[in-house]
């Protein structure tokens, strides 16, 4: 089978690569400088003359805080972008597997966890444009499953892990909001249970939105000291603070705790415990630097 990984050089992408190594099926991993997924024409003349079978779409507009500022360039990559990989390998007669977020309940109150049947309810353009790639999907037809995933780190590029290393080695004190709650999900968990999913084919008859975190539930405080205890950053006094003390465009979800029950009893997967991998990828991360 053929498979086309888009960006492929972000967090996931590069997760995907790893799990994918012992793959038989053919992966074909591009980002937007390879192919501008923008491009309809693009998207379609490299699904074709690679006899694409299937789409893993890690591309998106992430930078919440700049989407509001930047948000017809958002809506181009997180649904427009979307639906031109839809109609693509959907002409191919084949499936697309597309990342989304928990910011689609960004203005859901309530401390339940979230399911995939909870009406959307974004508060921003980066949770607003995602809905509306998860709504050009279904207007496509294409035969799709769509991951909802939150907090997502790992050894790659920029994210919440690597800066609170450099954070809690380098100051004395450190303030970290305390009243937003989610689950931290480590990036190459999620390219493993993809890839998991393609190899035993089991995403054929599948189609659906499923979400996919990491298991338990923590403060971004909470997370932050997690980090500093594995890491062994025991020097920096970190506190509690109100999101209010850090004010921002975007009102950001304060209770994004994904239910995994649909993906764990359609996949039979097991999901791992949000502390268990953040060793794993701190482990990794001092390894490379090592």
């Amino acid at each position: 089978m053929n498979i086309l990984v888009t960006g492929a050089n972000g967090q996931l992408g590069n997760c995907i690569r790893n799990a994918a190594k012992s793959s038989t099926d053919n992966y074909i991993f591009t980002d937007l400088a390879e192919l501008d997924i923008t491009d309809a024409g693009a998207v379609a003349e490299m699904v074709q003359s690679n006899d694409i079978n299937l789409i893993i779409n890690c591309a998106a507009y992430t930078n919440v805080d700049k989407a509001e500022d930047d948000a017809e360039f958002a809506e181009l990559l997180n649904a427009r972008a979307v639906r031109n990989l839809a109609d693509a390998v959907k002409a191919n007669n084949g499936t697309l597997i597309h990342v989304s977020t928990d910011y689609v309940f960004g203005g859901n109150a309530g401390n339940t966890p979230r399911n995939e049947d909870e009406a959307a309810n974004p508060t921003g353009v980066y949770g607003l444009t995602k809905l509306h790639g998860e709504q050009e999907i279904a207007a496509s037809g294409v035969k799709a499953l769509i991951f909802r995933t939150a907090w997502l780190y790992s050894e790659y590029g920029k994210n919440f892990v690597k800066t609170m290393l450099s954070l809690t080695s380098s100051k004395p004190e450190l303030k970290v909001v305390f009243d937003q709650a989610g689950t931290p999900t480590y990036a190459q968990d999620l390219a493993d249970a993809i890839v998991a999913i393609i190899v035993s084919r089991k995403f054929e008859g599948n189609e659906g939105i499923y979400h996919y975190s990491n298991e338990g539930v923590c403060s971004w405080f909470d997370f932050t000291r997690m980090i500093a205890d594995i890491a062994g950053n025991n020097g920096c006094d970190i506190q509690p603070c109100h999101s209010s003390e850090f004010p921002s465009k975007v009102i950001r979800p304060s209770y994004s705790v994904l239910d995994k029950s649909k993906f764990k009893n359609v996949f039979g997967s097991r999901v791992p415990y949000w502390t268990d991998s953040l060793k794993t990828c701190i482990q990794n991360i001092k390894s490379n630097e090592a």
